[in-house]
């Protein structure tokens, strides 16, 4: 069998439109507005940019200025003013200025919370990838 008749379903696919009615229902129910849905996306794909996602790493210990994330992160002040510029937009960052000094932190415990947990979650799967790839030898197996 080769899946491509109508009579075929692939893994992925259903042989009726719904088998859970109510638990759909409450799934839409709670579903975001297209619009936040949209502004959810825009911020996974500004932590989506390594560069980005450094600077606001480097920010879980507290506020710094243009130039300690520069110098922290390895990218250039302008490119660092750049990518914390988009940030703010999204709300991902706010910044306190003192004097001539603009200080970068955090938005809110929402953005800590959402970067703790990917962190965690990078570090668990690496390292269950790596286990998992890891070759037995003779003298693990004793």
């Amino acid at each position: 069998m080769n899946g491509s008749s109508d009579n075929h379903l692939t893994i992925d696919g259903c042989a009726v439109r719904v088998v859970d009615a109510p638990r759909v229902a409450a799934v839409r129910e709670r579903m975001p507005v297209a619009e936040d849905l949209r502004g959810t996306a825009e911020v996974f794909g500004l932590l989506a940019d390594p560069g980005r996602l450094r600077l606001l790493v480097a920010l879980l210990d507290g506020e710094l200025c243009v130039c300690d994330l520069a110098a922290v992160s390895g990218q250039s002040e302008s490119a660092v003013s750049h990518a914390l510029r988009l940030l703010r937009a999204h709300r991902v960052v706010s910044v306190r200025r003192a004097g001539r000094m603009a200080y970068y932190r955090l938005e809110d415990a929402h953005v800590r919370m959402l970067l703790d947990l990917a962190v965690a979650h990078t570090e668990h799967t690496h390292a269950e990838h790596t286990h998992a790839l890891r070759p037995e030898r003779d003298e693990d197996a004793r």
